[in-house]
């Protein structure tokens, strides 16, 4: 039964990917209404991911343990057996990566865009007066 929904996905994030996002925990949650399974995968040590998904409330599926980013994205793609495996990132050797390993590489920019996320370096373009994040405002 196929509902034409993308739901039966599973999303894996570079840690540096969520790193460079202006709210890691909106695009995670986000990327949930769309994705089977959503995760983080980087070669840092474990307790690294696991302080950044803590400090931000993300709850990921999976996440690459002390294995690397390659040896990860294999595991996963066995483990969770969805039609698609998509890889955020942010980088040529992400892509790479990526295309060594059966995923679906999609750049942080055109992630952030599809979950109506905003990019830590994009702040300063932003027009302050669309912002409802204003203290001093009535």
């Amino acid at each position: 039964m196929d509902g034409g929904g993308s739901t039966d996905m599973t999303l894996a994030f570079e840690l540096e990917a969520l790193k460079a996002l202006a709210d890691p925990t909106v695009v995670f949650n986000d990327a949930r209404q769309w994705t089977e399974y959503v995760g983080v995968v980087s070669e840092k040590p474990t307790y690294v991911v696991t302080n950044f998904t803590r400090k931000h409330r993300v709850r990921q599926d999976f996440f690459s343990g002390p294995r690397g980013v390659k040896e990860s994205l294999e595991n996963v793609k066995r483990q969770f057996d969805t039609d698609r495996h998509v890889f955020v990132g942010t980088s040529e050797e992400d892509r790479a990566l990526a295309e060594e390993t059966g995923w679906e590489y999609l750049p942080l920019e055109q992630a952030s865009e599809a979950a109506g996320g905003t990019l830590a370096g994009d702040e300063e373009e932003a027009d302050p007066f669309e912002s409802e994040t204003r203290d001093d405002w009535p």
